[in-house]
């Protein structure tokens, strides 16, 4: 007897131990539509906590018992649950989400500034039975409606598209094709841009700017659309989402740290102006040979931090990082929310489960001492500081400083003060909702530092794994650009972005002049559209004749009847306070459209998407159908899939434009 329980016994035990089999089960999600992979999409196991994101290929890796059900969703897609069956290869394909709009919220302005007692517009709701072209019209006019100043959102239950169309045609709320969002939702701030005009070339014949490498608007503007909501307009600037992407320049020599290239062609959404590519590639170190690094993580934990997107998708983060560092490497962890602590003392990189261990303690709570945060980092940086080393600042936040230093002033001078010490600072933006983005740009600006914005576990790999080098090893400082126009040949030129970026003229030669940063293998493409002499549009403008100073009717003959421009740029070495200057002669040969590489017209493609989230006054003949088609036959190889993503976000953006209706915040 005893022995057929102990039979019974093993047998019962072995099936317990088949069926609870942990196998690696592995798979890329799509959509069923287009048969593109899904980034960011989430897969769960049912029923328990563990999950994981697709990547930026849309693959996703789990660790899962036999028989397990996975829950695959993503925003735009209707949610899938998927059993694991014999294979450890499961491909997922979700289906779009059919859900169509419930009520609708009609918003009009009252042309009057808000005051504590009048919020400045009015509100009605049209319920869904009421969502007829009558029940609208009916609504707009009951709130003194006029056509420039009725807005429409969407929120709640489905209701039919087709009764949702109906307002498009009404003279309350007509049909206006781009982003009219300038408000910002619930408490985000976001600085004011003031797009840069077209300048003539004979009176103001030179450009000067900083460069910018950082990215965070546009994984921002990625996540209002992913979220069904144009981006406010001042969300969006062009350059960094022209600059989120990687492009293929030739990178330096002659051991220089900065190499330039330029191409030219006809610009998309104006057949007659010239479209002007600067593009400047960073050294790319040799991983193996960097410098020991001294990094400070300034990390708030204050209670605004306590949402699901904001302090654990932090220390999953910072985890990330940590699995970068090395023995020669030390890490110091500097944590505030009410007071200031230091929660782990500078720590040698190889101790990585000792700096997990201190990460994972770490709980949301209270208010947010951000500056005195800063001051701590700078001192604990300084203290710990590696001569010829990498000594960097990571601080993570989202921006809602409320206990002393708060405004953005007060952080402009903070952090223009502190940079002296020379500890460039890198900021990680994360959240929705109350994200400052205007107070982490400063931060970044006059830190010397970068600026990324982390929606989700893919955009922290991707700043924090697969641009390592160039988000934490700086190869170049202080790096300017000055274009000098040939008015022969130009009669009026644009910048396309980069407005928080300019300088003064004389400043490109003021080495005491601040300016942008470039890390290891970073690229940065800056465009230029430009008026060629003769063509007659509404951009170049004119002046009256001056009285006082001599003119001349006719440009000089000068040796350089071929030249468009000049490129000046200077650079310091990490290391030296003196700039060196390179030129770089642009000559008046431009490509047809078709015949650029395609670098140039994915990038171009951006831009005027960009400008078209923007509602620019310079879009021109821009729209969503162009920079789409543009962008599709430019993906390249696209190996890591951001190209196709980028198509993917501008057909929604589309879709959200045309439709003029945003979700709910």
């Amino acid at each position: 007897m005893k022995k057929y329980i102990l039979i019974t016994l093993i047998i019962a035990g072995l099936a317990a131990f088949k069926f609870n089999t942990t196998r690696h089960i592995t798979g890329t999600v799509f959509g069923s539509d287009d048969k593109l992979p899904i980034i960011g999409a989430t897969v769960k196991i049912k029923g328990t906590n563990i999950a994981t994101y697709s990547n930026q290929s849309g693959r996703y890796a789990l660790d899962a018992s036999d028989g397990s059900t996975l829950v695959v969703s993503s925003i735009g897609y209707q949610t899938k649950t998927v059993t694991i069956g014999k294979s450890d290869s499961l491909d997922v394909y979700l289906d779009p989400s059919n859900t169509q709009l419930g009520e609708v919220v009609v918003t009009h302005s009252l042309g009057i500034q808000p005051t504590p007692g009048n919020l400045g517009y009015s509100v009605a709701t049209i319920q869904p039975k009421e969502l007829t072209q009558a029940g609208v019209a009916a609504t707009a006019q009951s709130l003194n409606g006029r056509a420039a100043g009725v807005s429409v959102t969407t929120k709640g239950a489905p209701v039919a598209s087709s009764a949702v169309a109906q307002y498009k045609s009404l003279k309350y709320a007509p049909n206006v094709p781009y982003n009219t969002n300038t408000s910002n939702p619930q408490d985000e701030s976001y600085k004011t841009i003031n797009e840069n005009g077209f300048s003539n070339a004979k009176d103001n014949p030179l450009s000067t700017f900083s460069v910018d490498v950082d990215a965070a608007s546009y994984s921002n503007v990625r996540r209002f659309i992913n979220n069904g909501q144009l981006p406010p307009v001042d969300a969006v600037r062009v350059e960094e989402m022209i600059n989120y992407f990687k492009y293929n320049l030739a990178g330096p020599s002659n051991g220089d740290p900065v190499g330039i290239t330029t191409e030219i062609s006809s610009a998309p959404w104006n057949q007659k102006h010239l479209l002007v590519r600067v593009g400047l590639k960073a050294r790319t170190i040799d991983m193996s040979r960097l410098p020991a690094s001294n990094l400070v993580f300034l990390l708030d934990i204050s209670g605004s931090m306590g949402e699901a997107n904001k302090l654990p998708l932090v220390k999953a983060s910072m985890k990330m990082l940590v699995d970068q560092l090395r023995a020669e490497d030390k890490v110091a962890i500097v944590v505030y929310s009410g007071e200031v602590a230091l929660k782990l003392p500078s720590t040698p990189g190889d101790e990585k489960q000792k700096i997990k261990d201190a990460i994972d303690e770490l709980q949301a709570g209270g208010s947010t001492a951000g500056g005195a945060g800063i001051k701590m980092a700078y001192r604990i940086a300084r203290e710990n500081f590696i001569l010829g080393g990498n000594n960097r600042i990571i601080m993570a936040t989202d921006g809602d400083f409320n206990v002393g230093d708060s405004s953005d002033g007060d952080m402009e001078t903070l952090i223009t003060r502190e940079r002296y010490s020379n500890v460039p600072i890198t900021i990680m933006g994360y959240g929705m909702g109350n994200l400052k983005d205007s107070k982490m740009e400063i931060l970044a600006d006059k830190g010397n530092g970068n600026y990324a914005y982390i929606d989700n576990l893919t955009e922290a790999h991707k700043t924090l794994v697969d641009e390592y080098g160039g988000t934490m090893y700086m190869v170049a400082k202080d790096v300017k650009l000055q274009v000098e126009f040939n008015p022969a040949k130009v009669q009026a030129y644009r910048l396309v972005g980069y407005e928080d970026r300019l300088l003064a003229k004389e400043d490109f030669n003021n080495d005491q002049k601040d300016a942008g940063d470039m890390g290891s293998g970073h690229t940065v493409t800056a465009f230029y559209e430009i008026v060629p002499t003769g063509v007659i549009d509404d951009y170049s403008g004119s002046v009256d004749p001056l009285k006082y100073q001599k003119t001349s009717s006719t440009a000089p003959a000068t040796p350089y009847s071929d030249e468009l421009m000049t490129v000046k740029f200077r650079y310091k070495q990490p290391n030296s306070d003196q700039s060196k200057l390179s030129v770089a002669v642009v000559k008046d040969r431009p490509m047809s459209f078709n015949s650029t590489s395609s670098d140039f017209r994915f990038a171009s493609a951006v831009a005027e998407f960009g400008m078209l989230l923007r509602n620019s006054a310079f879009k021109q003949n821009g729209s969503y159908e162009q920079a789409i088609s543009i962008a599709k036959n430019a993906k390249g190889s696209d190996d890591d899939g951001y190209r196709a993503e980028f198509v993917r976000l501008a057909e929604t953006a589309k879709s959200l434009a045309g439709n003029q209706y945003t979700t709910a915040y």
